[in-house]
């Protein structure tokens, strides 16, 4: 068996990756132009380490962090980048949203991005790749040991249900309401390598496992595992991939100050010699769907009896558990955002409400494009009033 060698990180070190919308200002549809728009930011797209890319489809630009240490970096870091992409957009008519699947926009209208690792995945999964026009927030922790890496995948998969409530925000697919929390979890989990991750012994038998994928030509490499919590063992880190896509810079905040705090809180446990939890698979895959059917509301399973108790409660007491470690971490201001999402409402909640207050799929993209502008909660039509969305694009 041919080992898989991990870079171990220097403690909790800090990345994420954001996959913005690019949306018509005047049709609130999304633009597929991508290609035009990196080819106009050369000193990003083209860097070295390179700070905006294609992702599957023209509709999307992903963003990317340098390695940072503290949530505060990562914030700083993608609010400029931010800024760079809107000086070339906003002459071109066109906004930025961020969330899981675009209200109105059908998939059969997508173009892909020009690059051949993409052919090659809609070559082989069909219908499953060409729905993809989804979006995202990846979030990865640095791990100091590569033995400490499956045990702590393996808790954090009991927190798949939390990840993905806090930041459901696809409801609508195709002009239509799902009666989801995250349609993006149902479309995207589709592929065969995605969903929750296998939850193994160690780092040996995670070897093991990826050589037997590779021997039987289920994937080429390990980077095609897009499990919703995954090794990454090139950058030395635990990529969490559950969350949906995130309308705010706030709530990025939230989510990455989330993660760090979490693993940073099973890497002590790991060093004081204590066994990390490992949640029965059966408990993994439905609370995963209570959360993508329910979000905030769900009621998950917290134990293998079949004992269940209310998301909302659960995160309560989660943010209130993780604030002497975010304490430490210098992002108890960012953990906080988890109380402000529980009070208004996360994305899903919101777009429904300007829904529910008599406005249309179209108010809802605004609200969108409103939320990444400035920043803040859109949970009511009146919230949208003093908005910066121009519809003619000027």
């Amino acid at each position: 068996m041919v080992g898989i060698e991990f870079t171990p990180s220097r403690g909790t070190s800090l990345g994420v990756e954001w996959e913005l919308q690019l949306v018509d200002r005047r049709t609130r549809r999304l633009r597929q132009d991508a290609a035009e728009v990196l080819a106009e930011l050369r000193d990003l797209s083209e860097a070295p380490r390179p700070k905006a890319m294609h992702e599957l489809m023209q509709s999307q630009i992903e963003i990317v962090t340098e390695v940072c240490h503290t949530v505060a970096e990562v914030l700083q870091d993608l609010s400029g980048t931010i800024e760079r992409i809107r000086q070339v957009v906003e002459p071109r008519g066109t906004g930025l949203a961020c969330t899981g699947t675009h209200a109105i926009s059908d998939w059969r209208e997508a173009v892909y991005a020009p690059i051949q690792r993409y052919a090659e995945l809609v070559e082989e999964m069909q219908w499953l790749a060409w729905r993809i026009q989804t979006f995202g927030v990846h979030v990865h922790v640095g791990v100091r040991e590569r033995d400490k890496v499956i045990p702590i995948v393996n808790a954090l998969a009991a927190y798949l249900p939390h990840f993905l409530a806090l930041t459901a925000s696809s409801p609508f697919w195709g002009g239509q309401d799902t009666g989801l929390a995250s349609s993006r979890a149902i479309v995207f989990g589709a592929l065969p390598t995605a969903g929750p991750p296998h939850l193994l012994a160690d780092w040996a038998e995670f070897e093991e496992y990826m050589e037997t994928l590779m021997r039987a030509g289920t994937i080429k490499s390990i980077k095609e595992v897009w499990w919703d919590v995954r090794p990454h063992p090139d950058l030395g880190t635990i990529e969490i991939r559950m969350f949906d896509g995130i309308p705010t810079l706030r709530e990025v905040g939230m989510v990455t100050a989330l993660s760090q705090c979490l693993v940073h809180q099973f890497d002590q446990q790991l060093d004081r010699g204590y066994t990390l939890p490992r949640p029965p698979a059966w408990v993994v895959r439905d609370n995963k769907w209570r959360a993508t059917r329910y979000g905030m509301d769900a009621v998950i399973v917290t134990d293998d009896r079949g004992r269940t108790t209310p998301l909302r409660d659960v995160l309560y007491e989660l943010h209130r558990e993780l604030e002497p470690i975010a304490d430490r971490l210098g992002c108890a201001e960012e953990l906080a955002v988890m109380s402000e999402v529980l009070e208004h409402g996360g994305s899903a909640e919101r777009q429904r409400a300007v829904i529910a207050e008599g406005g249309t799929l179209e108010d809802v993209v605004d609200a969108t494009m409103i939320e990444l502008a400035e920043n803040r909660f859109v949970t009511s039509r009146q919230h949208m009033v003093d908005g910066t969305v121009d519809h003619a694009g000027t």
